[in-house]
């Protein structure tokens, strides 16, 4: 069992309208970092303003940040907080097979999807003054089929693939503990050692996939995810570098 990584702060509510507001909240005066978890949400939102489901039991949590560098190294840490998700799973189940990481930012399981990440940030010109990771989990209960846009994964819960039995609090000290090594491992070494690990844990890697931004769609093979976190599909034009999109298999 991992314990709480020092230096990192934690709020644990019994209600809140989003982890994520309550990060926009607290950040003018947080002066380190901190993981926000709430029992409720209710008014959750997972990317593209989309509602986000949250059954109880499951993990609804955002750390607050204050990172040093450009957006685009803080938009980086949505692959740390992936690896740190998978790890925090391979930890709680004892296995690894059947997680999978989807770019840009879902863990999945079986096939299914396990878990979102959701990163917003605050700053002015090229500084980011504070980048909030927001993370939501399926422990206990997945969201019914019929409540996710058409073409998306199905939701599956941690508790109904595996039989792991996990509360929101435990599961989040795993998570923290992976997080904080990884982070440091992200501030010491760079991306490229978060980006191979990503890869080796990636789904559909090899294979053809489909990504949509808005009314464009890109169809081809999964080739590798760059130096900046961009998707990289090898297509009937050549290789296409993708910053952004929705992915289907």
């Amino acid at each position: 069992m991992s314990t709480w990584p020092q230096g990192y702060g934690l709020h644990i509510l019994q209600e809140v309208d989003s982890t994520l507001n309550e990060a926009a909240r607290i950040a003018p005066t947080a002066t380190g970092p901190v993981w926000i978890m709430a029992h409720r949400q209710t008014a959750a939102r997972g990317r593209r303003g989309r509602a986000w489901s949250n059954p109880q039991g499951n993990l609804a949590a955002t750390l607050l940040l204050r990172p040093e560098g450009n957006p685009e190294q803080a938009a980086l840490r949505s692959f740390v907080a992936a690896l740190a998700l998978f790890d925090a799973c391979v930890s709680v189940t004892g296995r690894a097979q059947g997680f999978a990481l989807k770019w840009p930012n879902d863990v999945l399981l079986n096939g299914g999807k396990l878990a979102g990440i959701l990163l917003e940030s605050t700053g002015q010109g090229r500084g980011v003054s504070h980048l909030a990771i927001g993370i939501g989990v399926n422990l206990a209960d997945a969201p019914a089929p019929e409540t996710v846009e058409q073409g998306a994964l199905r939701p599956v819960s941690l508790l109904s693939e595996t039989g792991a039995q996990v509360s929101a609090e435990d599961f989040l000290t795993e998570l923290a503990d992976a997080y904080a090594k990884l982070e440091n491992q992200f501030v010491t070494y760079g991306f490229e050692p978060i980006r191979k690990a990503w890869l080796a844990r990636a789904a559909k890697l090899g294979e053809v996939i489909t990504a949509r931004t808005g009314a464009s769609e890109t169809v081809g093979t999964f080739e590798t995810v760059d130096a900046g976190g961009n998707l990289v599909l090898n297509t009937a034009k050549g290789r296409v570098s993708i910053p952004a999109a929705d992915v289907y298999f």
